[in-house]
């Protein structure tokens, strides 16, 4: 047998293997599968996120983001968010840490939390513990001890469930008092 025949024989074999690789996606899957698995972490962060009309929706501040692509989920130091509704801010968020799950569909605020509400009769301003927050849909609970100071009221809950959105609170086992 020629060397030439075999030399042929062989890029053949090389460019249809080749082909089949390349065209087949292969290589392109194998760099979506590893970018998926990276932890990305960042510093110094400043979010503006508008709503789909173009008007200022939220505004963040953190001093740390971890976030695992593969597991969809996120950690943050020092939170500090400003949630708007038409032009003006409607509610504040502080925590010392946050974690986010899938894809920041839930996030769970500890360390220190203060979440304040925004009304015409002043303000309401909830301190805990532990907050879970649904950034979608604008609802907040938790089932921890939660300090509540409002205009009317000063007191204590063992539990909160709130929806932003229609402003409807519900407290569990209330301490307090109440001034109209």
């Amino acid at each position: 047998m020629d060397t030439k025949v075999l030399y042929v024989t062989a890029v053949v074999i090389a460019a249809v293997s080749g082909g089949f690789y390349y065209f087949g996606g292969k290589g392109n899957k194998l760099q979506a599968d590893s970018s998926k698995s990276m932890t990305y972490s960042a510093e110094n962060i400043n979010l503006t996120q508008t709503d789909e009309q173009g008007k200022l929706h939220i505004r963040a501040q953190v001093d740390r983001l971890e976030q695992d692509l593969q597991k969809q989920t996120s950690h943050l130091v020092n939170l500090k968010a400003s949630t708007y509704q038409d032009g003006a801010v409607d509610a504040t968020f502080f925590a010392k840490q946050a974690n986010g799950m899938d894809d920041n569909q839930k996030v769970v605020l500890s360390d220190n939390v203060v979440a304040t509400k925004l009304m015409r009769e002043g303000q309401m301003e909830f301190r805990t513990e532990e907050l879970t927050a649904f950034p979608k849909l604008r609802e907040i609970e938790t089932d921890k001890t939660v300090t509540v100071v409002s205009p009317q009221a000063e007191f204590v809950s063992q539990g909160l469930k709130a929806n932003l959105n229609d402003g409807q609170y519900e407290f569990f086992n209330i301490r307090g008092k109440y001034e109209p």
